[in-house]
């Protein structure tokens, strides 16, 4: 490390106390400081995460993706609400696909878990997407961290099913829920593999009233085409099992398969690796963005680009040329 890292100054010594003792109004309070884009607030964002990584780590981090109108919300309702029964502390990041800019539908996640908002053992934070591709937002990774520092055991975090989702959360969490649900024709031709085989977990939601023999038809269907489908995660049968945020049926197994990936993952070593792994991914993430953050306030080559983006549109440069002039202007070496 250098040792022009950003300084701890009294106010964010305060904050990061508060919200180590379980403050939520103070882990909220740093969420959006992490989340800002704003350059007055990065150092102060970098302070508080370098002083708090060091209680961070020791969650089960949970992720739910799935096509809209898959019910991650409501069975995130349900599951959180069965996990602070048993008297652990969840957080729960939803990622809202409104813009950042306009802001939306904000809180509808919120208004979706209604039973684990009023659940004092609980913490819920709806986010903007803001454009960020995947169906995760852009301070997701440090929002995971702060809640952990904040004591909360299990971390769900729920994208917005963009198709891309399933592959930038396999990249911050220990445990992927791929939800879908029954009743919209051929059931194995309505998912993509490349879906199934990033999940540790099948969920066939919905499987209540009029809809459980169609559930349980479905996860029939997805057990039998596991098998021949290489696991997400080696040591690991993926499984499929069905769930109900309606009734509960279902919530309780499903929780346990968590635990049970969990402790297989623990024990084979499968755990850490991936948790290795997703740091480093983190890294290069990081490294990308502030390079982006770097040549967005570059002037010359902000001046150049006009011209430059001119000539490639109207085909008298190719953008690969036009990329290595601009480029040089940053790097002329």
């Amino acid at each position: 490390m250098t040792s022009d890292m950003p300084a701890l100054t009294d106010e964010l010594s305060r904050l990061a106390e508060r919200l180590r003792n379980g403050d939520r109004a103070s882990l909220a309070r740093a969420i959006t400081l992490v989340e800002s884009s704003a350059a007055r607030h990065r150092d102060a964002a970098q302070a508080l995460l370098n002083a708090l990584i060091p209680h961070s780590g020791g969650s089960i981090r949970v992720g739910l993706t799935g096509a809209p109108g898959a019910g991650k919300s409501s069975l995130i309702d349900a599951l959180g609400c069965h996990i602070t029964a048993g008297g652990q502390r969840v957080a729960a990041l939803t990622v809202d696909p409104s813009s950042a800019l306009s802001g939306g539908s904000i809180l509808g996640d919120k208004t979706r878990m209604g039973r684990l908002s009023r659940e004092p053992k609980a913490f819920i934070r709806p986010s903007p997407s803001g454009g960020i591709l995947g169906g995760v937002g852009g301070g997701t990774r440090e929002a995971i961290l702060l809640c952990e520092a904040a004591g909360y055991a299990i971390v769900l975090v729920e994208t917005v099913g963009t198709g891309q989702s399933e592959a930038a959360l396999r990249d911050m969490v220990d445990c992927l829920l791929l939800l879908t649900i029954a009743g919209a024709g051929d059931e194995l031709q309505g998912i993509k593999r490349g879906l199934i085989e990033s999940a540790d977990l099948l969920i066939v939601n919905k499987a209540d009233g009029d809809n459980i023999a169609a559930a349980q038809s479905a996860r029939a269907q997805y057990a039998s085409a596991l098998r021949f489908i290489q696991a997400a995660t080696p040591g690991w049968r993926t499984r499929a099992l069905t769930a109900s945020a309606l009734t509960g049926a279902g919530v309780d197994e499903l929780w346990r398969a968590v635990e049970d990936f969990t402790a297989q993952a623990r024990a084979s070593g499968g755990f850490q690796t991936r948790r290795k792994a997703q740091r480093k991914a983190w890294l290069r993430e990081s490294l990308e963005g502030q390079m982006r953050d770097y040549l967005d306030g570059h002037e010359a080559l902000q001046a150049a680009l006009p011209q430059i983006e001119a000539a490639v549109v109207r085909g008298q440069l190719p953008a690969r040329s036009g990329a290595r002039q601009l480029l040089q202007l940053v790097l002329p070496d």
